[in-house]
């Protein structure tokens, strides 16, 4: 039902005529209004209300002018774009029924392509995605792997450079070398992995070419030396299977220690060229002086009496082969315990054993050589005695004075004793020797009365020596469990 008052005032609505539409009685904001006025005084709606609406409508005015005075981009844009509204939306409504005529299509296409790359299924291309996305993750380990041979030749060229003492170095590339292998048994059917194999297997043969080189250095300790053959028994433990499947233990290593020492003695032997040369000049001359040779005979009316160059030479080739022949053999006997401990199965047949070679292992029936191999150390003190009764029969023949050779035969009993020690005494060999360097010059002299050979009274002075410490060492013994007080007396032999 339409308020009363409203019906009263709306004649009055269009006085004066005005374009705005005449306000609803529903609208709630007139409802408001009316109501405010019916509980007004007949005197404040004439007097006040007329002013509150004025002030209403200014407040209103200026809020509207602020309004239109901050809006007015934003309302000049919104009537452009609804200027342009009537031919969008008619642009709208095409896209739109163009893309519920392609959704089907998309939907196929959604379905072939999940049918497809499915993780259920094969492919090739998912596959190539998979090993891309595995090789992008794994790059640094890739990188650190591929690394691995440039390291190692690092390592040996350092190790190379600084020597046998460079534990470190050659420590680091035995350990990366184990880590290769164990890689290559891991992952076998790799190619990155095959290649790296093969270029770390070519820079263990330069390794074990610089250990080897290492064996060959002068002056080899024993702590240097088992390094060096722990190292090639890691790097190459072919070299430690026993030849011939026999009780030679050592393998091929004990064989290449020998070699390589053996090397280096030749080679420090080679440095005594010089002397050698001058013992070579004395040599000649001897012999131009030995009757019945081609023009031999006596020089200017006197027998041939030098043999100083030779002595000098000898000497030192003795006193270098004593130190050098000892500290191999030595070092072996500690590198190589367990081929040292049982005595060869198979009989070594050297000039020395004729002739009374003391050893201190005793031989055991001798086998069949096809079954079993004997150590490496069986023939080499054989072979080095060789090599210097070699020399020694060449050069000393020309020592003629009898001194100076009872000097250089009591040198060489003082290293067959050092060989002795170590079981290869040839001693007894020196017999043989003086047989074969008899004096040139007593040959020429009278011998009215038998005189014993030179090599029998070196020996006897040699054994009276000896005889004369072993007492005084047994006299010290004894000395101190007897009287504190008492003076230790040796009585020696005159």
């Amino acid at each position: 039902m339409a308020d009363p008052l409203y019906e009263l005032l709306a004649p009055y609505f269009d006085d004066p005529p005005s374009p705005r539409p005449v306000p609803s009685s529903t609208d709630p904001v007139v409802s408001k209004y009316l109501s405010r006025l019916t509980t007004l005084p007949l005197s404040s709606l004439a007097s006040q209300e007329p002013q509150s609406l004025a002030q209403s409508s200014h407040s209103t005015l200026l809020s509207i002018q602020s309004l239109s005075s901050r809006s007015s981009a934003a309302v000049i844009a919104s009537a452009d774009h609804f200027s342009t509204l009537h031919e969008t939306l008619p642009l709208l409504v095409e896209e739109v029924n163009q893309l519920q005529t392609h959704i089907p299509k998309l939907d196929q296409s959604a379905v072939a392509f999940s049918t497809t790359y499915s993780r259920s299924t094969e492919n090739e291309m998912l596959d190539r995605r998979k090993r891309a996305l595995l090789m992008e993750r794994n790059a640094d380990r890739l990188s650190d792997i591929l690394d691995l041979p440039t390291l190692l030749s690092s390592a040996i060229s350092s190790s190379a450079a600084q020597g046998a003492s460079s534990v470190t170095n050659y420590a680091t590339a035995l350990d990366l070398y184990s880590h290769i292998k164990r890689l290559h048994l891991l992952y076998s059917d790799s190619p990155l992995v095959d290649s790296i194999y093969a270029q770390t297997e070519s820079a263990m043969q330069d390794l074990t070419s610089h250990l080897i080189a290492s064996l060959r250095g002068q002056n080899l300790k024993l702590a240097a030396g088992m390094r060096t053959i722990g190292w090639l028994r890691r790097v190459a433990p072919e070299l430690e299977t026993a030849k011939n499947g026999g009780g030679n233990t050592e393998g091929l290593l004990g064989y290449l220690f020998l070699v390589c020492r053996l090397s280096t003695l030749v080679n420090t032997l080679s440095a005594l060229e010089p002397l050698r040369q001058l013992a070579d000049q004395e040599s000649q001359t001897r012999l131009r002086n030995v009757p019945g040779s081609a023009g031999g005979g006596k020089v200017n009316g006197s027998a041939y009496q030098g043999g100083q160059q030779s002595e000098r030479y000898l000497k030192k080739y003795i006193e270098i082969f004593r130190e050098q022949s000892f500290a191999i053999i030595s070092v072996y006997k500690n590198i190589f315990p367990a081929s040292t401990d049982d005595p060869p199965a198979t009989e070594i047949k050297s000039p020395f054993k004729t002739s009374g070679l003391q050893t201190t292992a005793q031989q055991k029936p001798i086998q069949d050589a096809s079954t079993a191999s004997p150590s490496a150390l069986a023939t080499f003190p054989s072979h080095l005695t060789d090599l210097l009764f070699d020399t020694l029969q060449q050069y000393l023949p020309n020592v003629q004075d009898r001194t100076s050779k009872e000097s250089l035969f009591t040198q060489i009993l003082y290293c067959a004793g050092s060989l002795g020690r170590l079981g290869g005494d040839f001693s007894l060999m020196v017999a043989m020797l003086s047989r074969d360097t008899a004096d040139v010059s007593d040959s020429s002299e009278d011998d009215d009365e038998p005189r014993e050979e030179e090599w029998v009274e070196v020996m006897k002075k040699h054994r009276e020596l000896a005889g004369r410490l072993e007492a005084l060492a047994s006299g010290v013994g004894g000395g101190r469990g007897a009287d504190r007080g008492g003076s230790l007396r040796v009585k020696s032999r005159p």
